[in-house]
């Protein structure tokens, strides 16, 4: 059953006070609590949504684990292969043959990275199919030398589905000339976008039977076997598994290491951006300390009353305490349900905006994201409300401390 004191600190908390300022206070506190809280639910909720796009899109291209061989030759791929799909965590597994190139089209040259692929395998542990703007990833076959662009290569370069273009090797071949550069004409059968600049600028797929010939790889061997794994959050704990696994000397990396630049960057603007707009809060949850302490002043004969009836210095102190404590939790309670709402409507409420406004925040001319996602963690949340609660009562203990120290015979001597 209740104290009393936390009945009299709920009776200060809803009572009409005499000292309109305090209430006002009180009441500016609980919305700064609650803006504050929705600011950063949102936010964070917003950056995990980028981290999830920028990580999807650049896997839908990548590998969550690549397996090299030494000086990027590795004959025995087929047996590789098969140790790692043994593992639970992998789902598939498919061959690569990786390597520079340069391509010519009306005088029109750019530096390629030629992937040869099996479109069979390759559909297991990447979305090119998805990807697809014109043509089909499975039209390149064997001894066609049909060739698969980005559709930013491919509109630097002016070409289209249907045009040839040469493909150089820096790969020389001797002549009575001397060493020329290998070259090789390709049909252009499809053009995929990646929504990645880096890929969709830069990076060419053939047929890996292509490849072998073109870079005069020996013995049907390729550069190396990438893995798509059930669960890609795992795939440094992979990695060290097979690295016990595989009986082959080979490279093994996973999309952690890979890629660890745009990640890091991305968590780094989080954490300063939570920084910040947990600052917001603090502010408001120290508010808190100003409407006690004048609440305290205000209620000084109360508490010396409540002294001469038998109340201790610590009920006293308790008073207080769930005065302020009740401010904070209807402040977080609040932040948690609109931090909430906004984090699952966000854009909802920006396509709102823009409208009303006439304004476009993420231009599909300038930005590969053209829509603010959103991906709100239950982690993020409850890490907010617990941090924001713990606020607030750390903000009562000065002032609740300040009150259990009053002297009824001070208090009541101009009353």
């Amino acid at each position: 059953m209740p104290s009393y004191e936390f009945f009299i600190g709920l009776r200060y908390t809803r009572a009409k006070r005499r000292n309109h300022f305090i209430s006002f206070i009180s009441l500016t506190s609980l919305l700064g609590i609650t803006l504050g809280m929705t600011a950063l639910i949102t936010v964070m909720s917003v950056m995990n949504g980028f981290q999830k796009e920028v990580r999807t899109r650049i896997l839908g291209v990548a590998s969550h684990i690549q397996i090299n061989g030494i000086n990027e030759t590795l004959p025995d791929w087929q047996k590789i292969a098969n140790q790692a799909v043994q593992h639970p965590q992998v789902e598939a597994a498919a061959p690569f043959v990786s390597a520079q190139g340069m391509v010519s089209f009306n005088q029109a040259v750019r530096g390629v990275l030629v992937r040869g692929i099996l479109p069979d395998t390759e559909n297991n542990v990447a979305d090119f199919s998805k990807m697809m703007v014109d043509g089909e990833l499975n039209d390149l076959e064997p001894g066609m030398f049909g060739i698969v662009v980005g559709k930013e290569l491919a509109r630097t370069l002016g070409a289209s589905k249907g045009d040839k273009i040469i493909l150089i090797s820096p790969q020389g071949q001797m002549t009575p000339v001397g060493i020329l550069p290998r070259l090789k004409q390709f049909t252009i059968t499809g053009i995929f976008e990646a929504g990645h600049f880096e890929y969709d600028s830069s990076l060419a797929l053939i047929h890996m039977a292509d490849a072998q010939k073109l870079y005069r790889m020996k013995d049907g061997s390729v550069s190396g076997v990438r893995l798509k794994l059930h669960d890609l959050f795992q795939a440094p704990k992979v990695v060290r598994e097979l690295a016990l696994i595989i009986s082959s000397y080979t490279y093994i990396s996973d999309w952690t290491s890979q890629h660890a630049n745009y990640f890091r960057a991305i968590q780094i603007e989080k954490r300063m951006l939570s920084l910040i707009l947990a600052l917001i809060i603090a502010v408001a949850a120290f508010n808190i300390v100003s409407t006690l302490v004048m609440a305290v002043t205000d209620k000084q004969p109360d508490i010396a009353i409540l002294r001469t009836l038998g109340a201790s210095p610590r009920s006293i102190m308790k008073i207080f305490i769930v005065q302020g404590t009740l401010i904070g939790a209807f402040g977080t309670i609040l932040g948690v349900i609109g931090g909430t709402l906004l984090a699952f409507n966000v854009d909802s409420v920006i396509a709102l905006i823009e409208y009303l406004f006439t304004v476009q925040f993420l231009s599909n001319e300038v930005y590969y994201i053209s829509k603010i996602p959103s991906d709100p963690h239950l982690t993020d949340i409850v890490a907010v409300a617990i941090i924001s609660f713990g606020l607030t009562i750390l903000a009562t203990i000065y002032p609740s401390y300040r009150a259990s120290k009053v002297n009824p015979s001070e208090a009541l001597r101009y009353e």
